[in-house]
Order: C-alpha cells, then sequence, then structure tokens
C-alpha cells in the first residue's frame, strides 16, 4: 500500500537555502577591496544604464505598466522621471543596466553579470527608505547598498564556481533572481526564516531557457531578462513578507525538486564558503560593448587593424585560437539578424575592429551592418579553432583567463604575426590599468545623460568609498533624476 501514496513529512529546509540566508543575515563583510570595487561596480553599471538610455529598443521597455501611473514613496529610475512601485523599478533598472552588454561579468562553470543585481537592491533600497523617510525614520546608506552587491555579487558567483545551468540548457537568469530574492528580502526587513523561505520561491520558479542568446533565436530578450529576474525577485520577497510559506525541499525533493526536474539529478554544489570572493574578483568591460568571451578578441583585433589599412581585399583567411566556452556560447555563420545577434558573434565583434580600429555599440544596429557588406565578407574568412590551454587557463581558480589570439593570412602567402592577449583590460590582473579606463567611461556615460552641474555632483558623490558609504539612499538616487 505505501507504494501507492506519497509520505507527506515536512522536512528541514535545504542545506543550500539556509547557508545562503545565514550568510546573507549573518556575514560581515570587512574587506576593504570588496567595498572599493563595489563604489567601482556601482558607477560603472549605473553608467552603463545611462548610455543604453541612448537607445529606443530599451526606452520602450522602461516607465510604469500602466502609463500614468504614480505611486507614493516610489522608486525612481536613474537617468529618467520615472517613479514607480519597486517590482516595475527594478525591472526597469536591471534592464537599462544589462540593455548593452557592457556592465561587469563573471566566468567560471557558468557565466553571467552579477550587477544585474543592482535593478532590484537600488530599487528596493530607494523604495524603503522614501517610506522611512515619510514615517519620519532613518532611511537606508549606500553602505547598505554596497553590502547587498558584494553579498548578491557573492551568492550568484560562488554557485556559478562549478555549477553549469547552460549545459543544460537553463539560463544564468536564475542566479540574478535567487541572489536578489536574498538580498532584498533583507533590505526589506525579512528575517532568517523569510529569505529562506523566499529563496524557496526563487528556486521553484524553475528557469529560462537559453535559446534567446543562440541562433537561430537570438535576440533582444537577452537585454531584458535580466531585469525581469530582477523584478520577479522583488515580488517574490514582497510575497514572503506577507506570510507567504516557502518550500523546504524544493531543490532535493525526490520527484518534484529543482535537481530531479531541471538538473539533471544533481546537486547544487559549492565549492567554498560565501565571503568576498566574487566582488574582489570581478570582470569589468571596460573599452567594448561586446560579450566577454570576446574582449580579448577585439584587442586583438585593435593591435592588428594598422597593418590591414589598405590590404583588406588582400586577406586569405583570418585565424581565431580562443577557448571552448567562447566557441560554444559566440562563434557562428550565417545571417545575423539584430543587434543581438551581432553581439554574441565572435567573428563580427573581430571584423568590426578590424575594418573599422574601433567597436561601440552603434556598430551592433542594422543600418551600421547593412551599410557595411566588407564585415560579412571579412566573417566568411574566419577560422575559429580551440586552443586547449586557453580553455584550461579559463577554468584554473589563480588565472581565470579570457585568452584568444589572432593571425591574418594574405593571398600572397604573407601573414601578420600572432597576437595574443591572455587577460582583458576589466582583469583582476590588469586592475591598475584598468581603472583610470573605468573612471573615463563612468564620465563619457554620465554626459551622455546630464548636463555638467549635474555630472560634476554624482562624480563628487562617488570618488571616495568612505563618503559614499555615509550618503543616504535617497540622496544619492536624487541626484541621478531628470526633472
Amino acid at each position: 500500500m505505501s507504494k501507492h501514496v506519497e509520505h507527506n513529512h515536512r522536512p528541514a529546509p535545504d542545506a543550500l537555502l539556509v547557508s545562503i540566508a545565514d550568510y546573507v543575515m549573518d556575514y560581515q563583510i570587512t574587506s576593504d577591496e570588496a567595498y572599493n570595487t563595489a563604489r567601482l561596480c556601482l558607477m560603472d553599471t549605473l553608467g552603463c544604464g545611462l548610455l543604453a538610455l541612448r537607445f529606443p529598443e530599451c526606452t520602450k521597455h522602461l516607465g510604469p505598466i500602466v502609463p500614468g501611473t504614480t505611486v507614493a514613496h516610489g522608486a525612481r529610475v536613474p537617468g529618467t522621471s520615472h517613479v514607480l512601485d519597486p517590482i516595475t523599478a527594478a525591472f526597469n533598472i536591471g534592464c537599462m543596466i544589462r540593455w548593452l552588454d557592457f556592465n561587469d561579468t563573471w566566468l567560471a562553470a557558468e557565466w553571467g553579470h552579477p550587477s544585474d543585481n543592482l535593478g532590484a537592491i537600488l530599487a528596493v533600497a530607494d523604495y524603503v527608505s522614501r517610506v522611512a523617510l515619510a514615517e519620519g525614520r532613518a532611511g537606508l546608506t549606500m553602505h547598505a547598498v554596497l553590502t547587498a552587491m558584494i553579498k548578491a555579487h557573492e551568492i550568484q558567483g560562488v554557485l556559478a564556481l562549478e555549477n553549469s545551468f547552460n549545459r543544460v540548457g537553463l539560463d544564468h537568469v536564475l542566479l540574478v533572481r535567487v541572489a536578489s530574492t536574498a538580498v532584498v528580502t533583507q533590505l526589506l526587513g525579512g528575517t532568517k526564516a523569510q529569505v529562506i523561505d523566499a529563496l524557496s520561491q526563487a528556486w521553484v520558479d524553475g528557469c529560462a531557457l537559453r535559446t534567446y542568446r543562440h541562433a537561430p533565436n537570438a535576440g533582444s530578450r537577452k537585454s531584458w531578462a535580466a531585469g525581469d529576474a530582477t523584478a520577479r525577485a522583488v515580488r517574490l520577497a514582497m510575497i514572503t513578507l506577507k506570510g507567504e510559506m516557502g518550500l523546504p525541499s524544493v531543490l532535493s525533493a525526490p520527484l518534484w525538486g529543482f535537481n530531479k526536474v531541471l538538473f539533471n539529478g544533481q546537486s547544487i554544489r559549492l565549492s567554498q564558503p560565501f565571503a568576498s570572493y566574487v566582488m574582489e574578483n570581478i570582470l569589468f568591460k571596460l573599452s567594448f560593448p561586446a560579450e566577454f568571451h570576446a574582449q580579448t578578441a577585439v584587442e586583438c583585433a585593435l593591435q592588428l587593424h594598422p597593418q590591414l589599412k589598405g590590404r583588406i581585399e588582400d586577406i586569405a583567411r583570418i585565424e581565431i585560437s580562443t577557448h571552448e566556452s567562447a566557441i560554444r556560447i559566440i562563434s557562428k555563420r550565417g545571417e545575423l539578424n539584430n543587434p543581438a545577434d551581432r553581439d554574441h558573434c565572435l567573428q563580427y565583434m573581430v571584423a568590426v575592429p578590424l575594418l573599422f580600429g574601433e567597436l561601440v555599440a552603434e556598430h551592433y544596429e542594422d543600418d551600421f551592418h547593412h551599410a557595411h557588406p566588407a564585415i560579412d565578407v571579412l566573417r566568411e574568412k574566419m577560422q575559429v579553432t580551440e586552443e586547449a590551454s586557453y580553455s584550461a587557463d579559463y577554468l584554473q581558480a589563480d588565472k581565470r583567463a579570457i585568452a584568444n589570439a589572432i593571425q591574418v593570412f594574405f593571398k600572397d602567402g604573407s601573414h601578420t604575426a600572432k597576437v595574443e592577449v591572455m587577460y582583458p583590460i576589466g582583469h583582476k590582473r590588469r586592475r591598475t590599468e584598468g581603472m583610470p579606463v573605468l573612471e573615463q567611461k563612468f564620465v563619457r556615460n554620465l554626459q551622455t545623460r546630464f548636463p555638467p552641474i549635474q555630472c560634476q555632483a554624482i562624480i563628487e558623490a562617488c570618488q571616495n568609498q568612505a563618503q559614499l558609504a555615509k550618503l543616504s539612499v535617497a540622496d544619492f538616487m536624487g541626484l541621478w533624476l531628470i526633472n
């Protein structure tokens, strides 16, 4: 008889849920490097969002769901005049910062962009602060935002170290939803038990398919998927704080759990405890709005560009040596149908700087692509092969290289030298070289949206970590409004 019934014993919460909740609620971040890097990440991420506001395909997604909706003490969306409920604000901010594929990156068994979580963090922090101020209480300071950023980065990044969701067809925005749910439940005043319950809801939602990132379905959903994940995280946190029950064995349930249904029966593994490792080692995209596995390839192409002036017609073939993940994600042939298709094509991201000596967001747009048929001619001459040492160094914990090399061969038998770049400028190994570039990028992005006086006020607020940490969230978010 027992074979035909389910035993309804409600277990203790899965260990992973408890580990994440313990970290969010109890762990004290003591790393000055982590806080300073979080400040840089905040600057860079919001700057990327401002730059995206130049593109109508992004801005059409922004604003309230129902036009004309007003929200008392709502969350503000940087670079706009929108004041929205925190769920919609999280989508808006998350959509902006991810749109151009220019914010930070984490590469391991799984990939992703931990600063995507800032959509949820800023929206909730601003909302909580404005409600508190309206009730005569103190709001949050930016120290709380920086702490939440470090912890969200850590949750997403450590989960990505050894758990490859992409290999079972699932998208990395799952980890955005999980990390954001954890930290915003805490920001909203949740208890440890409520963080556990909210996390269980984040996992039981399942996961989006990666198909919108890959041929033949690559498209603009990949630019708003993280915004969608942050909005869902805020919704799950808020519904939990209203008393919604959790699902304690959401991961491990033998027939209906996440591991069994969606992860080929594997258990989610933690290779190291949560601390501040991910923020300290985050990869910044500083020079090119391009999928990160192509960043060093673009650097190689820029080095080769001067040697190709006047010789484009003489090129016989272009050999690209790369790592396995780049081949699996962004190496593609055939027609590229939209900007999202192009900024995830290794060959396209090499061809443009070879031809023009630069790569900017506008180079992915339809009008640019269609005006320059030489791009596709060069793509057809490219041969992409895996270099085994690059793939090994990509996964080695003390390296985390993202290497590419390019060599151009001409019809007369001559060729360029093979140009190799192991670490992109946004890598921790090039942090000293990269920081001035990050600051220049930030200023340029501010200037696309704000007048000089407002730009200067924002720059001054962000320049010093200790000063920024003391600033109220309400005052900080007020700096970014368009009146």
